[in-house]
């Protein structure tokens, strides 16, 4: 598997470069870039995607292997369905455009509301106890947020019932999740073996990020991928992809646990405008 890495300016004020890695890595999937139609890229570049890198991936339960039709893997890793991009589309807010520097989609998670999580611990889809240690700060990380979600986090393989599935797949360094549906959040977060060779707080960024996106949260650099990826441009024309989270500025955040890149030394910890908009949501 090849990891993917970017030199960056991180630190705005002296220019601190630093490596970056790709906050989710779909090596692990089958890629089939020519199976996605012009009218579909169309649909999810008025949107506000970047369909640059769209790929059409088949969507397997994780654990039975029950094929649960295509999914949509854009802009490194967010998987969406057809069905949601359709939702989206007929949005009444579809007018709407990303103006500023904090972005959420369409879709969120009704609040109040207790989200439960499980991290995965069976077979050889188990959480490694660095994982472990890491998704139960990234709870602490939400739970500690003045929001009407709370988040109850239990280990074990009895995944049902739960909210969030936390678990382990093949790959390089990072993961993907989904976005919300039905006023829940999406459900399966994947996180990559080659994330294991980082540091606890590198894990934990990356799944606190990847269930940002579960939430509802875009890339904070839409508008921009080369300020956290050292390349690419702006993900796609304003809509209701990513729309603007009021109190948020304008302007690149460099301490954003939603950049689109991240760096082998983040502490997995929010920015104070990754709270804001958080908090501003539920």
């Amino acid at each position: 598997m090849n990891k993917r890495f970017y030199s960056t300016l991180r630190m705005g004020a002296f220019a601190l470069a630093v490596m970056t890695l790709w906050a989710c890595n779909p090596d692990q999937l089958a890629e089939d870039p020519n199976g996605v139609s012009a009218d579909i890229a169309g649909h999810f570049e008025e949107l506000g995607f970047d369909v640059s890198d769209i790929e059409k991936v088949p969507h397997h339960h994780p654990f039975t292997g029950e094929f649960e039709g295509d999914h949509y893997l854009l802009e490194g890793d967010m998987l969406i369905s057809e069905k949601q991009m359709e939702d989206m589309l007929k949005s009444s807010v579809h007018h709407l455009g990303a103006v500023g520097e904090q972005y959420r989609t369409t879709n969120l998670v009704s609040a109040p509301q207790t989200i439960t999580v499980i991290g995965y611990t069976g077979g050889s889809y188990a959480l490694t106890s660095k994982m472990q240690t890491a998704l139960s700060w990234a709870i602490d990380n939400y739970n500690a947020l003045n929001t009407g979600l709370n988040f109850t986090l239990a280990y074990g393989t009895n995944y049902s019932s739960y909210d969030i599935v936390v678990y382990k797949v093949s790959g390089g360094a990072g993961g993907s999740a989904g976005f919300p549906s039905g006023g829940n959040p999406y459900k399966w977060v994947r996180i990559n073996s080659g994330t294991d060779a980082y540091s606890t707080n590198v894990v934990e960024h990356v799944i606190t990020h990847e269930i940002g996106h579960c939430l509802g949260l875009r890339h904070t650099d839409y508008f921009n991928r080369s300020l956290s990826c050292g390349s690419g441009g702006n993900e796609g024309s304003a809509g209701v992809g990513a729309i603007h989270i009021p109190n948020t500025p304008t302007g690149f955040d460099a301490n954003s646990i939603m950049l689109s890149c991240f760096s082998s030394s983040e502490d997995g910890e929010f920015g104070p405008f990754d709270v804001v908009a958080l908090e501003t949501l539920y």
